[in-house]
């Protein structure tokens, strides 16, 4: 239907028009008050902005006018003194462990380059990607992060062998945020 809005908006000022026809409407026009009422309170009761019905020459249009709502912004809530440790990185054997994930400050991390969940693996029941060790070359698919239902692969930038994995499956990842290191 056209002018369907997903809105909500106050309904309080609907409004009922007629396209005027080549003449103005008599008493013998089929004009139908009801069906003027049983529209407004259709449109009133779902997210619709907008709708209209023809019957012969008769057409009858009930809009309902959107009016911008202002929100005001609440002051952000204070920050809270304990901070939860971050996640120890995946560490396979001959790794060193990192403590944290400053992975960002290490010249071989590959930095995620976007928002999304981080995979490890193709499918749940398949083989990871890579494991800490594994000697990888420059292309080789890393893992997947799915952005708005989205697989995207990421892939190594260099030749190496993956020092440090920082995600786990299933694990959201922001921008920018490392996801393992490769030297």
């Amino acid at each position: 239907m056209p002018g369907h809005n997903a809105s909500r908006t106050d309904t309080s000022s609907l409004t009922t028009t007629e396209p005027m026809p080549k003449e103005p409407m008599s008493k013998n026009d089929p004009f139908d008050p009801e069906l003027v009422r049983e529209l407004a309170q259709l449109v009133t009761e779902t997210d619709l902005t907008e709708i209209e019905v023809e019957k012969g020459d008769l057409r009858i249009r009930v809009v309902r006018r959107i009016e911008p709502v202002h929100v005001q912004m609440a002051a952000p809530a204070p920050a809270l003194a304990a901070v939860a440790p971050a996640p120890q990185p995946v560490a396979g054997p001959g790794t060193v462990p990192e403590r944290t994930r400053a992975g960002a400050g290490n010249p071989g991390a590959v930095p995620s380059p976007m928002v999304g969940t981080a995979y490890r693996r193709p499918s749940p029941d398949a083989k990871v990607f890579v494991d800490v060790g594994a000697k990888v070359e420059a292309g080789e698919k890393l893992l997947l992060i799915e952005a708005m239902k989205t697989f995207n692969e990421i892939v190594a930038p260099r030749a190496g062998t993956v020092t440090a994995i920082f995600v786990e499956d299933g694990q959201p990842v922001e921008f920018g945020e490392p996801l393992l290191v490769i030297e």
